[in-house]
């Protein structure tokens, strides 16, 4: 594996990230769809399905999650995620992240009430995507 910081792992790096973000959103248009369902409406997807293409919060906490490594590398904390989450989201009215799935919000709701990481992440729901 290429050391941390090196020009070979960014660019592997910046790859992954490139990847996730065209392959969501070339799918969020029929995420949550059966096949039965996007072949009705789109038939064969070829490409993209809507006129300005864009990703969901899949990507955008990716993006976070790679920006945390950047930053912290191997060192990250758990207290560096919750100073983060604090920064460029939860403290925030608006900013670059837009989307939030359940489990999102609900930390957010969590770190907003003063609970500290790990707990702001813990919920108790009988729903979950993780």
């Amino acid at each position: 594996m290429a050391a941390v910081g090196t020009p070979d792992l960014r660019a592997r790096a910046r790859g992954a990230l490139l990847g996730l973000a065209v392959g969501d959103a070339l799918g969020a248009p029929a995420e949550n769809m059966r096949p039965s369902e996007i072949r009705a409406r789109w038939g064969r997807i070829t490409g993209y399905v809507q006129d300005e293409p864009a990703g969901t919060d899949d990507t955008e906490y990716a993006v976070f999650c790679g920006l945390l490594l950047a930053r912290h590398g191997f060192a990250l904390t758990a207290a560096d995620v919750e100073a983060a989450w604090h920064e460029w989201i939860a403290d925030r009215d608006e900013g670059p992240f837009k989307g939030a799935g359940f489990s999102e919000r609900g930390t957010l709701e969590n770190l907003r009430r003063g609970l500290a990481a790990p707990i702001s992440a813990q919920h108790r729901h009988a729903w979950s995507d993780g």
